[in-house]
């Protein structure tokens, strides 16, 4: 069994803590942009914003993921690689039918 010291556990809590916080915190934020008088587009895209830190937040913390960079970084590098693609597909797709 692992011993942790006192001083450990209390980092650890105070960053939970504060990750917390900040969740609590960016959802008050997302509430209140739904209060706001914007159209569709701008209020769907902060609250994609919003919603991206909040899932970044806790991927990083409670998943353990803010270590695993490099396997971040290559997951981001397929994933869009695979956007590229399925974007691009269809566009060549209607290109080559409307002969442009």
């Amino acid at each position: 069994m692992s011993e942790y010291t006192s001083e450990e556990i209390k980092h650890h809590v105070k960053t939970y803590v504060m990750v917390f916080v900040a969740l609590a915190a960016l959802t008050i934020v997302t509430v209140a942009i739904s209060y706001l008088d914007l159209t569709v587009g701008p209020a769907v895209l902060l609250a994609l914003i919003v919603a991206s830190i909040k899932g970044s937040l806790v991927a990083c913390y409670f998943m353990h993921l803010i270590s695993e960079k490099v396997t971040i970084y290559w997951t981001l590098l397929v994933t869009l690689a695979c956007f590229l693609v399925l974007m691009f597909v269809p566009l060549s797709t209607m290109l080559a039918q409307a002969k442009i």
